[in-house]
């Protein structure tokens, strides 16, 4: 069976867009579960491109609660920042790690991450990929 594993590229305006209901999409587009062709053990997913990652939404308080959690690895190396922090100095963390969050735990997950490109603002690098605009429903 010979699979058609063509990719596409995707741009994403996230202006406005609830977080998780952002990366849910995201997450769908890079695995390829929108095509007739998804198996689980084979990249058929696309490109996706998000701008305007500053002006992404988290509902509730969220952005005064929630918490992104590291760890060294050496006793007492765990690390906590605020998400309030992290959406004024790295926005496009908080979609990375959301899209992340979502994605096989395994070497395939890790290998999908790498084709989301997320950009704070409205300009990106990737024009010359002819990226098709996706609506958001």
């Amino acid at each position: 069976m010979a699979v058609d594993n063509t990719k596409k590229w995707y741009l994403i305006d996230a202006s406005g867009q609830v977080l998780g209901r952002l990366a849910t999409k995201v997450a769908t587009l890079l695995m390829g579960k929108h095509k007739p062709t998804f198996a689980r053990n084979i990249d058929v997913g696309d490109y996706v491109v998000v701008i305007n990652a500053k002006n992404v939404r988290l509902t509730g308080k969220k952005l005064e609660q929630k918490l992104d959690y590291r760890h060294s690895g050496y006793p007492g190396g765990q690390k906590f920042t605020q998400y309030k922090v992290m959406m004024k100095d790295k926005p496009e963390e908080v979609i990375k790690i959301a899209v992340h969050g979502m994605l096989p735990k395994n070497k395939l997950g890790h290998k999908l991450i790498d084709k989301l490109k997320v950009y704070k603002g409205e300009t990106h690098s990737h024009i010359a990929q002819n990226p098709e605009v996706f609506k958001m429903e």
